[in-house]
C-alpha cells in the first residue's frame, strides 16, 4: 500500500511493556512493512553513517521483529534543534513525513527546555541527536506513512522506577523529559514493579506528539498486528504491539489535541496588540485573534484567543504573562478536527506557488483547496501586481493543472 494521506487505517499503540523509537519501528515492520521500502524512502535524508538491521525474535514463547540501527564509521556528535530540523527540511521526504517529524523533535526540545530549565534554542541533543535516535523518529513517521495510516491512538502507559544512565548523569527514572512530555498530553500511566527503563524520551515524544487520544482501543475493523522487541529483558515479552484496522467513518478526517487561550484585557496600550501576536504566533500558536467585548461595569475590554498545539502551551502563557496586563487567564482543552490534506505545487511565471488540496471524501463534489497565503503575498510585494491578481492567475493555473491530471491516462 502506498502512503497516504487519505486513508481511513488505523493505528493502535498497545504499549503493555512501554515504548522506545526502535521498538515503534519494529513494530511497524513486523505489521508487514519491507524494509526495502523504508530504506528508500530513508534514503532522502542525507544522514550517513549508519545501516538497519531487522530480525525476527522470539521472546518468551512470543515472535516479532527486532530492529537496529548499526552505526558504520561515524560516532554519535550532539546536535542541536535546528540542526536536525534543516536535515529534515532539507530532504526529499514526503511533506506530511517532514511536518510530523519536525514536530516531534519540537515536543521533546520543549520538554527538555523546561526540565534543564534553559531556552527552549539552547537544548543541546545528547542521546536524542545521535544517528540512531534520529532514524527511530524519522524511520517511524516514514513507516506510518508507507503503511497508510491515517491516525493513532495510544494505551495508557506503563513507567518502572530505578535510575539511567545519561548525557546529564544519573537521572531517575520515568526520566524527567518523558514525565514533562506525558504531563503535558495528561497521559494516563500505571506504574510496574521494574527497575527498567520502559518508556525512553524518544517513545514518548513520538506518540505526545502523533496519538490523537490515549485509552482503549477505537472501533476497528482488524487488518495486521504487529510486536516491535525492546532490547531489555525485564522477565517477560518485552514488546510493543501496534494493531492496525480500518477505523470508522470520523477517523476519515485528522484529529490533534488544541488548548485554547483567553483573557479579558481592558487596561492595555492598544500598540501593544500587534507585538503580542507577532510574539505568539512566533512561539507556537496556531491562531491568535481579537474580539471586543463588554465587560462588568460596562467596561470595553479586548478577548485574548490562542489556539496551540500541546506542547507550546506553557510558552505560549509565559508569554502572555510577559507582555499583557492581565492578572489571570483560561486554558480549555479541546479537540482539533481537520480534512486530510496534501501541498501540490503550481508553477507560475514567478516561481512555485504551493496549494493545498483536500479531495471530497465521497467523492461527489469539486476537491477543496487553499492557495498558500505567503506565496502569493511575496510576489505581490516583488512584482508590484496586485494580490488578488496573483490569486486569480494561481487558481486557474492550479484548475488547468488538475485537469490536464484527471484526463491522464493512467500509468502502466
Amino acid at each position: 500500500m502506498s502512503g497516504s494521506c487519505y486513508s481511513n487505517r488505523v493505528a493502535y499503540f498497545d504499549c503493555f511493556s512501554g515504548i522506545s523509537g526502535d521498538m515503534t519501528l519494529g513494530a511497524l515492520l513486523d505489521c508487514g512493512l519491507e524494509i526495502s521500502r523504508l530504506q528508500q524512502m530513508l534514503s532522502g535524508l542525507a544522514l550517513p553513517g549508519y545501516r538497519l538491521e531487522a530480525s525476527r525474535v522470539s521472546r518468551y514463547g512470543l515472535a516479532g521483529t527486532d530492529l537496529r540501527v548499526i552505526p558504520e564509521g561515524v560516532s554519535s556528535e550532539q546536535r542541536h534543534l535546528p540542526e536536525i530540523k534543516e536535515l529534515i527540511r532539507q530532504s526529499t521526504l514526503p511533506d506530511p513525513v517532514k511536518e510530523k517529524s519536525s514536530a516531534v523533535f519540537d515536543n521533546l526540545a520543549a520538554a527538555e527546555a523546561t526540565v534543564h530549565g534553559v531556552p527552549i534554542e539552547d537544548v543541546h541533543f545528547h542521546e536524542v541527536g545521535a544517528v540512531d535516535a534520529i532514524v527511530d523518529i524519522v524511520g517511524s513517521v516514514a513507516a506510518i506513512y508507507l503503511l497508510g495510516i491515517g491516525q493513532i491512538y495510544c494505551s495508557p502507559l506503563p513507567v518502572g522506577g530505578g535510575t539511567v544512565n545519561s548525557a546529564h548523569g544519573l537521572l531517575p527514572l520515568p526520566a524527567p523529559a518523558v514525565l514533562e512530555l506525558l504531563q503535558r498530553r495528561r497521559v494516563p500511566v500505571y506504574g510496574r514493579e521494574t527497575r527498567h527503563e520502559l518508556v525512553t524520551p524518544t517513545g514518548a515524544a513520538l506518540v505526545t506528539t502523533l496519538a490523537t487520544a490515549f485509552g482503549p482501543p477505537p472501533s476497528l475493523t482488524l487488518e495486521a498486528v504487529g510486536y516491535g522487541s525492546g532490547k531489555l529483558d525485564p522477565g517477560y515479552a518485552n514488546y510493543l504491539r501496534i494493531i492496525i484496522g480500518n477505523g470508522t467513518p470520523s477517523s476519515a478526517y485528522n484529529q490533534e489535541p488544541l488548548r485554547t487561550i483567553e483573557a479579558n484585557i481592558d487596561d492595555l496600550n492598544p500598540e501593544i496588540f500587534g507585538y503580542l501576536m507577532e510574539r505568539l504566533f512566533t512561539g507556537g500558536a496556531w491562531d491568535v485573534y481579537y474580539t471586543p467585548v463588554q465587560m462588568k461595569k460596562n467596561r470595553p475590554a479586548v478577548k485574548l484567543t490562542v489556539l496551540t498545539p500541546p506542547q507550546y502551551l506553557n510558552q505560549l502563557v509565559e508569554i502572555v504573562f510577559q507582555e499583557t496586563s492581565t492578572m489571570g487567564l483560561r486554558v480549555l482543552e479541546a479537540q482539533k478536527y481537520t480534512r486530510p490534506r496534501r501541498v501540490v505545487t503550481v508553477t507560475t511565471e514567478w516561481g512555485p506557488v504551493r496549494v493545498k488540496l483536500a479531495p471530497d471524501e465521497a467523492d461527489e463534489g469539486p476537491q477543496h483547496y487553499a492557495v498558500e497565503y505567503e506565496d502569493c503575498a511575496r510576489i505581490a510585494r516583488r512584482t508590484g501586481i496586485p494580490l488578488k491578481e496573483i490569486y486569480r492567475r494561481v487558481e486557474r493555473l492550479f484548475t488547468r493543472q488538475q485537469c490536464q491530471a484527471s484526463s491522464a491516462p493512467p500509468e502502466e
